[in-house]
């Protein structure tokens, strides 16, 4: 019993471009259905979204019946909290609000096992290991997590290239929506200083040998962002998209049902 490839770092490391999707609704049943959609990563958000360790595992159950790759986004930096996810779990970790070399080196070492890290061993209770019956887990298991970390104030964007210096790291993503706000730019990620810096990050995280990543709610915006270099784009999040849907769906009625009664007053 071998440990799931992750073919999401795969993918990375070759330089393919991989689209994603945002889960914020904390549900099983819609993870897996969007993970029938054709989308190459679905994001689940312990950060803004209201999930706990076993609402992140039913999810990871759910994606695994799919071929699309899950991606934790975890509430914060707690080493303890990386330590779970990959128990139950998570191959690939996003860690958000990450603005020094130090903390970036802590979160590399929170993903390994000693002595190449510092991640507690549990197999015989970890959901990642079939519970100690994957007896190549603890040889295998680095090569299959993607460490990815999230770049998203200013402070962050003046210490980027030590942090890119720091060995473990798969991708770095870039929080616009926070990143705006840390600029002064609160609400509006579109402000020409922002992009600017977007911009600019992306080429150093490109140079740098490292998978840049962000997150784009128009075609327009994800289009400009892979023009840049970006090669882990989410193109969608989950409620937005149920929002516009059945919004679309009310005013299509009320559309066809205006030119109905328009229609009927010419009979008579």
């Amino acid at each position: 019993m071998k440990t799931p490839h992750n073919a999401f770092k795969t993918a990375l490391k070759a330089g393919h471009q991989q689209l994603g999707f945002w889960l914020g609704l904390c549900n099983p049943l819609s993870a897996e259905l969007l993970g029938h959609t054709g989308y190459d990563w679905l994001l689940i958000d312990g950060e803004h979204a209201p999930n706990n360790m076993l609402s992140i595992m039913a999810q990871l159950q759910a994606i695994g019946n799919t071929d699309t790759q899950a991606v934790v986004r975890l509430v914060d930096d707690n080493p303890a909290a990386i330590k779970q996810a990959l128990d139950i779990g998570a191959q690939t970790l996003l860690i958000p609000m990450v603005e020094t070399a130090e903390q970036a080196s802590a979160l590399v070492s929170g993903m390994r096992y000693p002595p190449l890290g510092t991640r507690g061993v549990g197999n015989a209770i970890a959901r990642a290991a079939s519970w100690g019956m994957r007896a190549d887990y603890l040889d295998e298991v680095h090569d299959e997590l993607c460490l990815l970390i999230q770049i998203e104030t200013a402070k962050g964007v003046e210490n980027l290239d030590a942090i890119l210096a720091v060995e473990g790291i798969d991708g770095v993503f870039i929080g616009p929506a926070d990143l705006a706000a840390s600029l002064g730019h609160l609400g509006d990620p579109g402000h020409p200083a922002v992009t600017t810096v977007i911009a600019e990050s992306i080429a150093k995280i490109s140079a740098a040998g490292l998978a840049p990543g962000t997150l784009a709610t128009t075609t327009e915006i994800a289009q400009e962002r892979a023009g840049q270099g970006v090669k882990f784009i989410a193109i969608g999040v989950d409620s937005m998209a149920l929002v516009q849907g059945a919004k679309r769906t009310l005013s299509d009625f009320h559309n066809k049902d205006d030119q109905s009664n328009e229609g009927g007053t010419g009979a008579y």
